[in-house]
């Protein structure tokens, strides 16, 4: 019940003030509210923080590699990507190497790819700037307390199935969307599809398996498998098993791919909204 309570709470509060300073703005002068429209929206969505934070990882992998060539690297392994990663993963990041850094920043890429910007453009568009403020309180509120953990097991269940059921269209419109747009960055339509198709429900998560799976089939290169975190090696499954090894290149091909994916998505879902207001 608490958990519930401050969840309606927060979003119930952040939805409202985002549609006042809009409706306040638009109040003094058209073009002003038009303004406050663009910057909650603009507010409300990460793909540029997201492709900064995955390409400080493909850096300090590169400088990783330059040490390892020039033998000035003391400790084993790609101690600045270990580093670097694990400011956008949870996972334990110590013990990995190049490939398994790559591989984690791009299953970051891909996931945040619904929630930092294809969940918040698909409410934005739906119900206005509002929408998108809302969204993002709610995926906050998850990424906060929605964890398997005994401290929020109780308190961050609202939470955690809230932010489940407003990503679950988004994401599978967006990772189909991915996969149309994979020979934009080289990769294989038809390989993205199948990929998709195959393992998107591998994923213990509900919504998290459709992007990976997408990304790892349109980059080549296989996601997932065993990961471990504070409480120990959890074995999940791997998805596009038949895919190369993840290496550094991938991460900007990846990041590509978010970009391509937000500009297709904010056009798919503005149709989609215009759709639904013109429907009788």
């Amino acid at each position: 019940l608490a958990g519930a309570v401050a969840w309606l709470s927060v979003t119930g509060t952040a939805a409202l003030l985002a549609w006042v300073f809009c409706a306040a703005a638009r109040t003094i002068h058209p073009l002003l509210g038009s303004a406050a429209d663009i910057l909650v929206l603009w507010a409300s969505i990460a793909p540029a923080d997201l492709a900064a934070h995955a390409t400080r990882v493909r850096r300090a992998l590169a400088r990783d590699a330059e040490d390892a060539a020039l033998a000035t690297n003391t400790e084993l392994g790609p101690v600045r990507g270990r580093a670097a990663v694990s400011m956008l993963v949870g996972r334990d990041t110590s013990s990995l190497d190049a490939s398994g850094v790559a591989r984690a920043c791009v299953e970051s890429v891909a996931e945040s790819s619904v929630d930092g910007a294809a969940a918040p453009l698909f409410w934005g568009a739906l119900l206005g700037p509002w929408g998108a403020f809302a969204y993002r309180a709610v995926n906050t509120m998850d990424s906060m307390f929605g964890h398997k953990s005994e401290r929020y097991l109780h308190f961050g269940l609202v939470p955690a199935r809230a932010d489940d059921a407003a990503n679950w269209l988004p994401a599978r419109i967006s990772s189909l969307i991915a996969c149309a747009a994979a020979p934009l960055i080289g990769g294989s339509a038809r390989a993205a599809f199948r990929s998709f198709l195959r393992w998107r429900l591998a994923h213990e998560s509900p919504n998290a398996g459709h992007p990976e799976s997408a990304y790892s089939g349109a980059l080549g290169i296989r996601l997932g498998g065993p990961s471990r975190y504070a409480e120990g090696l959890i074995d999940k499954p791997w998805l596009n098993p038949a895919g190369a090894e993840a290496a550094p290149d991938d991460i900007a091909r990846a990041t590509r791919l978010m970009y391509i994916q937000t500009i297709l998505s904010a056009a798919a879902f503005t149709a989609l909204a215009t759709c639904v207001e013109m429907a009788p």
